[in-house]
């Protein structure tokens, strides 16, 4: 029997069981050998590997994390530690390697690239939703929806008290989660890495929506901002219009959780795909999905392609919410 493994690294996202589960039953289906490996590149370096059947799989697609587990691995990230991830996925017979993750994971793969001579397929599960070539990537809906329902909640307080809110969510370098949870939820301002922001021109709106009769107003802001934290913007403004901002950082509770129904549809069709991609003989490549239609994405391109937001929603935000 040809054999694949898979494992997951990087942060953790929903959905990412639903990946492995497909992966491993798919695969079975065509007559693979699979091989599930823990705690990412670690697992590799270190030969934490573990044959998988059908029923190894059974019941995790609707568990959050991952059975896998992740790990950071700062071996993998010299020239000795991947040769010795090389070393063990070659004397285990391992042809092609499946990794569910993000920027950081694809990365690793294309350092792998360089050391070992079979195939590696990613499959974008990340809840920034910043990977080039993909609509969507595994956990993005579950997190905006985690962050919905906190800002849901906040809504209700803020109404009550009257009062101003920054709720601060993930995206160190991408607005998606900020951008999607802010419409839906009805916010007054969305702040993203992607824009300039202006503080001076949020206090004017924000005195303008007081003016109109608005006495509650809620700020979303992605980590990433280039005006700063939820703390460092509460600041700034304060220092122009003199109100006092509640904080609310949401963390990491939006990794968390059972995915979506569309998390784990997405989950299973690139899961698949993947080993679809595999005996297709492709190689370096992600699974990805556009437009609802399944397409083979370059890792090269994934990483270093820039993913646009919608600028189109965001300009339209602040007219929704007055």
């Amino acid at each position: 029997m040809k054999k694949i493994c898979v494992f997951t690294s990087g942060g953790d996202s929903p959905g990412m069981n639903a990946g492995i589960r497909a992966v491993v039953r798919y695969g079975r289906a065509k007559g693979l050998e699979v091989i599930g490996v823990f705690r990412g590149y670690d697992g590799l370096i270190n030969g934490k590997l573990k044959d998988f059947n059908e029923r190894s799989v059974s019941n995790i697609i609707q568990q959050g994390g991952t059975i896998l587990k992740t790990a950071r691995c700062a071996e993998f990230r010299t020239e000795q530690g991947v040769k010795k991830a090389a070393e063990t996925l070659t004397k285990n017979n391992i042809e092609a390697v499946i990794a569910i993750g993000g920027d950081g994971t694809f990365k690793g793969l294309l350092a792998l690239k360089k050391y070992w001579q079979g195939q590696i397929i990613g499959v974008p599960g990340t809840i920034d939703n910043d990977l080039y070539g993909t609509d969507y990537t595994i956990g993005f809906d579950t997190a905006v929806n985690t962050a919905l329902e906190a800002i849901d909640k906040i809504r209700d307080t803020a109404n009550a008290h009257e009062r101003c809110f920054i709720v601060e969510v993930m995206g160190r370098h991408a607005g998606f989660l900020a951008i999607a949870a802010g419409i839906a939820g009805g916010v007054e301002e969305i702040l993203v890495p992607e824009t300039k922001t202006d503080i001076k021109a949020i206090a004017q709106r924000l005195k303008e929506n007081e003016e109109k009769g608005k006495q509650s107003n809620i700020i979303i802001v992605a980590e990433g901002d280039d005006a700063g934290n939820a703390f460092e913007i509460s600041e700034k403004l304060k220092k122009v219009n003199d109100i006092d901002y509640k904080i609310s950082i949401l963390g990491y509770i939006q990794r968390g959780g059972a995915p979506t129904a569309n998390d784990r549809i997405l989950a299973s069709k690139l899961g698949a795909y993947a080993v679809d991609l595999y005996l297709a003989g492709e190689s370096g490549v992600m699974a990805g999905e556009t437009k609802g239609e399944l397409c083979a994405v370059s890792l090269e391109d994934a990483v270093n392609k820039k993913k646009d937001i919608d600028k189109n929603l965001l300009n339209i935000g602040c007219f929704l919410s007055q």
